[in-house]
């Protein structure tokens, strides 16, 4: 009698970038920043996932147009293991339905995401024209990227809450201060009141960038990912490198060994589902 076995997850690195370096466009790219300078393609890193035996990734959007759509959808094409975009669009427009039918036309558009985290207003995504283009998403089965700094994780907990059915990913686990080296009550707790809605993901990346760039252990990073996990659990949690953003202060490797030390001592059943699987569930892939 033959005995069936399980195929593998595949690993996927959930949070990527791409860009055609723009000096006026990507002023946030600023001097001390000068190594990613320049262009990341999907054939830069490949080989990067190759290394660490990652089998594909989602690539997120940078730049807020849906000039950055087209650009991210025209790389992607020739490359299998990209796959799943998260794009962007006008949340505001009232012709905003129209838009996210018309990317229906491409499969690897999985999700959208505006960079809430550079609004002079905070509150920006309780807005009540913005929550009206949130409101859509469901209908076409798109998810939603959360890119928030701290202060908004309040603002987040009444969001979120405000749409029980759609899927939520919190991006780079809200920025905390990593480079400070202690771990806040307030953040804590907010990461905790945001965990409590079951439609809401945890991605854990980004979290080089928040550290000292020169002088980062990966023992300072155990506190904040403890916290995620603790509350999330572990099939609401993804890996994400955010490259080529790290390489400001680690190769694509380091970042990976990071999360691969700190998840060694979990089951296989796990490590597949922080790795890949519960990716693949979120985005649809």
């Amino acid at each position: 009698m033959q005995t069936q076995t399980q195929t593998p997850t595949l690993k996927i690195d959930a949070h990527q970038h791409f860009w055609k370096y723009d000096p006026i466009r990507d002023e946030w790219i600023g001097p001390h920043m000068a190594m990613i300078q320049r262009d990341f393609m999907p054939q830069d890193l490949q080989p990067l996932l190759q290394e660490v035996g990652v089998d594909g990734c989602v690539t997120v959007q940078v730049d807020q147009s849906e000039d950055e759509n087209d650009f991210l959808l025209e790389k992607i094409a020739p490359h299998d293991f990209v796959k799943g975009v998260v794009g962007w669009v006008d949340f505001w427009n009232p012709n905003v339905e129209e838009k996210l039918a018309y990317y229906k036309k491409f499969p690897k558009m999985k999700g959208f995401r505006h960079v809430l985290q550079g609004e002079k207003d905070r509150a920006l995504m309780l807005n009540p024209n913005f929550k009206r283009g949130i409101g859509l998403l469901n209908q076409f089965g798109y998810t939603y990227d959360i890119l928030i700094f701290p202060d908004q994780l309040g603002y987040t907990r009444d969001f979120v809450a405000a749409f029980p059915d759609q899927p939520f990913v919190l991006d780079h686990i809200a920025k905390p201060h990593i480079k400070d080296r202690f771990i806040t009550a307030e953040w804590k707790d907010a990461i905790h009141s945001v965990a409590a809605f079951p439609n809401v993901y945890c991605k854990i990346s980004g979290m080089v960038t928040e550290a000292d760039w020169k002088n980062w252990k990966p023992e300072h990073f155990r506190v904040y990912i403890d916290t995620v996990v603790e509350a999330f659990g572990v099939n609401r949690i993804m890996y994400g490198s955010d490259w080529p953003v790290c390489l400001v202060a680690a190769s694509y490797k380091q970042v990976f060994d990071i999360v691969k030390d700190y998840f060694s001592s979990f089951s296989a059943e796990d490590q597949a589902a922080f790795f890949g699987g519960n990716a693949i569930k979120f985005y649809n892939l």
